[in-house]
């Protein structure tokens, strides 16, 4: 990694509340084919940073608070909108998270129109309630390559026996232009700096024992299986590019697979990004005349001690780029 100081973080999750089940919110309306749900979830952390050099510090704050409601009119159509105020920082008070109408009346396809998921990183894709720690790995961190939710098409199916699924995108993406980081933004939420520009990429993934979705854990004991690879390129559009650590191109590939099978679960991914800057002689941060490659990847898994009461899980993550000088690793442990 660059060089600057390595800090070591001590950080204790005080819990995930969430007042209804995690699969679904609370139906207030329901009139045949209209009705209104509402939903969200809490997420309340404790983090202590303890320097090698300089006193401890700590913090608590609200990791997620996201309210969300949804409804239909139509069996094929829903609408969804959510929030995150656990995102508020200096103006900006309120994220805006999901906010898109989604149609689903074609066979074994469906359609979404706004702000939602890129079809990118199986981390990310699998939703924070799903996951086994409060923060993400490298792996699924929009901060580092991975494409946030953007504001475009994006479509999604699955063939007849759900073994093969897949996903596609053009969207609207824009970047937090920083040198040390690549840092995918949603444009529903951007600052004045950030880079802009058009995405598109893909991806599809094979069970071979039937369906595994997008989550963490083994609740079931089932054995379930998948495979996936994506890809995505995104290019900066011209219109601001004043940052001498902004971006002209980020290319993504991904690989990623999991397993569940009696109480253990293991997942893996490992992502590539060839990056641009607009500048071709800037050196700083992760580039080196203007380039980098951005390499990440992570083993992340679990085993249920008391089934579906008390899970044991742990991780471990590694990230690289041209300019660094060191790999850097991240270790994490706990309790669910």
């Amino acid at each position: 990694m660059p060089n600057i100081a390595i800090r070591r973080a001590v950080a204790g999750v005080l819990g995930l509340a969430t007042l209804v089940p995690a699969h679904a919110g609370v139906t207030v309306y329901e009139n045949g084919e209209k009705s209104v749900k509402l939903g969200g979830r809490i997420q309340l952390q404790y983090l202590r940073t303890d320097p090698d050099s300089g006193p401890a510090t700590d913090e608590m704050f609200f990791r997620r608070l996201r309210p969300y409601i949804e409804g239909t009119l139509h069996k094929d159509w829903k609408g969804k909108f959510q929030m995150d105020f656990g995102k508020a920082e200096d103006d900006n008070e309120v994220a805006v998270k999901d906010a898109y109408m989604q149609y689903s009346g074609f066979e074994g396809m469906k359609v979404k129109l706004g702000n939602a998921n890129f079809p990118f990183s199986r981390e990310f894709l699998t939703s924070s309630k799903y996951q086994q720690f409060v923060e993400r790995t490298f792996v699924g961190d929009h901060n580092y390559g991975t494409p946030d939710r953007n504001l475009g098409l994006h479509l999604s199916g699955h063939n007849g026996s759900k073994q093969l699924t897949w996903g596609a995108s053009v969207a609207q993406a824009s970047i937090d232009p920083n040198a040390n980081r690549v840092d995918f933004d949603t444009p529903v939420n951007a600052n004045s700096d950030f880079n802009e520009g058009w995405i598109y990429g893909g991806r599809v993934d094979y069970h071979p024992f039937g369906k595994l979705k997008f989550s963490q854990g083994d609740f079931s004991g089932d054995t379930k299986a998948t495979i996936g690879v994506a890809a995505f390129q995104w290019s900066n559009d011209g219109d601001n590019e004043v940052n001498p650590a902004s971006l002209d191109k980020v290319t993504g590939y991904e690989v990623s697979g999991a397993l569940r099978s009696h109480g253990f679960s293991v997942d893996a991914e490992y992502n590539l990004f060839q990056v641009d800057t607009t500048d071709g002689t800037f050196t700083g941060g992760l580039y080196q005349n203007g380039e980098t490659e951005l390499t990440n990847w992570s083993v992340e898994g679990g085993y249920m001690l008391i089934a579906d009461q008390l899970e044991l899980v742990a991780g471990y993550s590694e990230q690289d780029a041209d300019n660094y000088a060191d790999v850097w690793g991240r270790t994490t442990f706990g309790a669910n």
